[in-house]
């Protein structure tokens, strides 16, 4: 987890703005990251399928195209729960492969159970758990005499504006060894209702994830937020592929030294969706080639393969 006082000035600094914003990184302390395993299981949200179809099916093709023999890392940066990366490092391992796995992230909770689940089904398994910042604990790393397989799934790259993505990807790109290669999940451009829908529940569970975010601020800054006072909003452009999460001031209010009007947004988090052509920019723009796209079934998400030069 962050600590309280880059979490105290990015809240300052996103309260200060215009408009008013919030960083999804603060989403995921220990309550946030248990509300978004409850996300990945509901019927309406297809990344989660999707990706575990893609990892789960076409695990024997991922591994063949890695192309880097017998024994190499694997270094997960968000690894969450790690279900569908289980189904990858199971097929690995089980095929007679040295896997060193490291996931990373910011959720020590989310690392622990991890841990105790892998080492109970995969006990041939080498593992390192790294709990921190991607890039305070890769550039902790030592250096390996190995090649590794960077993870970096889930469509967490959707979360960044596009430049923000590139800049992203160019840093990843400064970690990794010559011949490394990463594998990013890219939700794709597809049939705007079915996009909203995964993001707009009927149960209501995103909208807990977003208000989780002022409960936060209350328990861990001193804040005095009433979650009554607060509704979630979310909306997608098609033309631009952007889908934005918002929370909105239900009355003219003041929380400590920020005051919000009524049906004033706070942007919390973007969910950006991909064209093949974007992926392949993304790509070449960050020092990267890229190898080839993996797909389910339904063409609605791409786990593409990319190696540094």
């Amino acid at each position: 987890m962050a600590n309280n006082t880059d979490f105290e000035r990015d809240v300052k600094d996103g309260l200060s703005s215009n408009p008013k914003k919030l960083s999804s990184k603060y989403f995921y302390d220990d309550e946030g990251s248990r509300i978004f395993q409850e996300i990945m299981e509901m019927p309406e949200y297809y990344l989660t399928n999707a990706e575990f179809e893609i990892l789960s099916e076409q695990a024997k093709g991922i591994t063949d195209a890695l192309d880097f023999g017998e024994e190499f890392s694997v270094i997960e940066l968000g690894a969450g729960d790690g279900k569908k990366t289980f189904e990858l490092l199971s097929y690995m391992v089980n095929n007679g492969l040295s896997i060193h796995y490291r996931p990373v992230d910011i959720s020590a909770e989310a690392i622990h159970l991890l841990e105790a689940d892998l080492q109970n089904r995969l006990p041939k398994l080498k593992l390192e758990s790294l709990v921190g910042d991607y890039f305070k604990v890769l550039g902790a790393l030592p250096k390996r005499s190995k090649p590794a397989l960077f993870l970096f799934l889930g469509s967490n790259i959707g979360n960044y504006e596009i430049d923000e993505a590139k800049a992203l990807m160019k840093r990843f790109n400064q970690f990794l060894q010559p011949g490394d290669k990463m594998l990013v999940g890219f939700d794709i451009i597809k049939n705007p209702r079915v996009i909203l829908k995964a993001y707009d529940d009927p149960q209501g569970i995103t909208r807990r994830f977003n208000l989780n975010l002022l409960k936060r601020m209350n328990r861990e800054l001193g804040m005095d937020f009433n979650l009554d006072q607060f509704e979630f909003f979310p909306y997608y452009n098609p033309n631009n592929g952007e889908l934005r999460s918002c929370l909105v001031s239900l009355e003219d209010q003041k929380v400590g030294e920020f005051t919000f009007e009524k049906n004033e947004l706070i942007h919390t988090e973007l969910s950006k969706k991909y064209s093949l052509d974007d992926i392949k920019q993304i790509a070449e723009n960050s020092g990267f080639s890229l190898r080839k796209n993996f797909f389910d079934c339904k063409k609605l998400f791409a786990d593409s393969l990319w190696e540094k030069g």
